[in-house]
């Protein structure tokens, strides 16, 4: 089965530097998808599930034209619990952060600019979260 991990931002620059970061310290393990809003993320979402492919890790901004990215989180979650959230912001408010944890299962908030470093030990530390799940 292949698998995928998801990131959403509706600045192209972040999407670019997301995956020039995952397949840097990830290479071909996964299939990379960009949306660059929540619309575009849903249909991403639709096309892997049809394809059979498992989405693993979502990253997703917060502040994003239409639907914000705690929003978007609390959506994809009630319809795959499985998959791992993580949320990117420079700007989230406490209480988005607050509302993706309580209602979305929020792995973790990182804040813009981030550390290649961080985003890496989270999609890490998220992947294991995502195959401990599997064989439990």
């Amino acid at each position: 089965m292949k698998k995928a991990i998801l990131c959403i931002d509706d600045e192209r620059i972040v999407l670019e530097s997301l995956k020039g970061q995952l397949r840097k310290n990830f290479g071909s393990e996964y299939q990379y998808e960009f949306a660059e809003s929540a619309d575009e993320g849903f249909e991403i979402i639709e096309e892997l599930v049809a394809h059979g492919t498992q989405i693993l890790i979502i990253v997703s901004d917060w502040l994003m034209p239409d639907v914000k990215g705690d929003e978007f989180l609390i959506a994809v979650h009630k319809r795959f619990p499985q998959i791992v959230k993580v949320l990117l912001s420079g700007q989230a408010a406490e209480k988005a952060i607050k509302n993706a944890q309580e209602n979305a299962n929020l792995h973790r908030f990182i804040y813009k600019p981030w550390e290649e470093e961080e985003l890496v030990e989270t999609i890490r530390s998220g992947l294991a979260i995502n195959y401990t799940s599997l064989y439990e």
